[in-house]
């Protein structure tokens, strides 16, 4: 009996090792089939920072498509003696960007955090904290201007205002008195998008710069150079379709491929760059447009339905389709022109909180009548 157990025992020892060799073979393929998949899903990205972070000029040459304001602003760095500044333009073209590559270069990192106040459109800038927060840091005086680790250090701290024409007018009137006493120790750089915002009497005490929208071929490069950084492909098509959806902002375009990386991958299509953007197809707008052209109403109605049943925003329906109504070469002038009035009232009306349904139903019909050149108005005999 021992024997026989002896030979069961040892028979059980052998068979064991194939036994657990066998079961861990048949654990670990579902495993490996997973990393497999993911790894062709999308590649893992090294930094989890911001691209729009990761690539943003760290010196006021490097700003893109701003000429002649990089040119001023390199010989104003050179003299350290640095005018208040008011910086305007649309979005993503490098404002903000400019101004902490001023100040960075002014102060180096040392001095950075002591010598630079800036405040955004989130921080709370009414006329209690001008009279408070920022009235008390203009004040405190500086030591004399000695160069430190190669930084000119000059003899004066900045305010950054970002978003500058958000302030309440009252804050605006606040702040002209502060530049006035302050001048000797403190410098301001207002940032904003729209000049007609800022109270004259700000925008006189300031050396005003307007910075351009991004062009096409500019964009371009600077796409190119990040994907090339980041090892990601992007055909002649998706590099176009980027360009036209971001308008001009850089800062948008980065966004935009950032977003389409993590989900598609290294290999990115027009198709990913419009999903991730939120941008109506073009195809849904131009079908649309197309129903509206054939006359029939019906037809038209069915199409409005769908795109409200697609959650597609009507605001930026009309301005698409503004875009395909301005490049559409086989209609009138005067078919046109009624077309963009009309879309006109509707972007208002639904801007007081009208519905959208009936407001792109409106346009349906509109562009139906001026495309068949019937009456903008129906008369009834009475």
């Amino acid at each position: 009996m021992r024997a026989n157990f002896g030979k069961i025992h040892k028979s059980g020892k052998n068979k064991s090792p194939n036994f657990t060799q066998k079961f861990s073979t048949t654990q670990s393929s579902p495993e490996k089939s997973e990393d497999e998949v993911k790894r062709k899903m999308a590649p893992v990205l090294q930094s989890s920072q911001p691209w729009v972070e990761k690539y943003r000029p760290k010196q006021v040459k490097d700003v893109a498509h701003q000429e002649e304001v990089v040119r001023v602003l390199t010989n104003t760095l050179e003299t350290a003696n640095c005018p208040h500044m008011l910086f305007y333009g649309p979005p993503g073209t490098g404002k903000t960007t400019t101004a902490l590559a001023i100040a960075h270069q002014l102060f180096g990192p040392e001095l950075y955090k002591s010598r630079v106040l800036e405040l955004n459109a989130s921080d709370d800038r009414g006329i209690n904290v001008v009279r408070t927060k920022i009235k008390t840091f203009a004040a405190v005086a500086v030591g004399s201007g000695q160069r430190r680790g190669g930084y000119p250090c000059p003899p004066y701290k900045i305010i950054i205002l970002d978003e500058a024409d958000s302030m309440t007018e009252d804050a605006q009137n606040a702040l002209r008195r502060t530049m006035e006493t302050y001048s000797k120790v403190t410098r301001f750089f207002f940032i904003c998008n729209y000049i007609s915002r800022i109270i004259e009497p700000l925008a006189s005490r300031c050396a005003k710069f307007r910075f351009k929208p991004l062009s096409e071929e500019v964009m371009s490069s600077r796409v190119l150079h990040i994907c090339n950084e980041e090892g990601l492909n992007l055909d002649a098509e998706a590099l176009s379709t980027l360009s036209s959806i971001s308008h001009g902002d850089l800062r948008r375009a980065i966004t935009y491929l950032q977003g389409a990386a993590r989900l598609f991958g290294s290999s990115i299509t027009s198709k990913d760059l419009i999903s991730v953007s939120g941008v109506i197809p073009p195809e849904v707008v131009e079908g649309l447009f197309a129903v509206c052209r054939s006359g029939d109403f019906d037809l038209a109605n069915k199409e409005v339905n769908n795109i409200i049943a697609e959650g597609y925003p009507a605001s930026l329906l009309l301005s698409q389709l503004f875009d395909v109504v301005v490049e559409t070469e086989d209609i009138s002038d005067e078919q046109q022109a009624r077309i963009c009035k009309c879309l006109a009232k509707v972007d208002k009306c639904l801007v007081d909180g009208a519905d959208e349904y009936l407001q792109l139903l409106d346009v349906a019909s509109n562009v139906i009548r001026a495309v068949c050149n019937m009456p903008e108005e129906f008369q009834y005999d009475c």
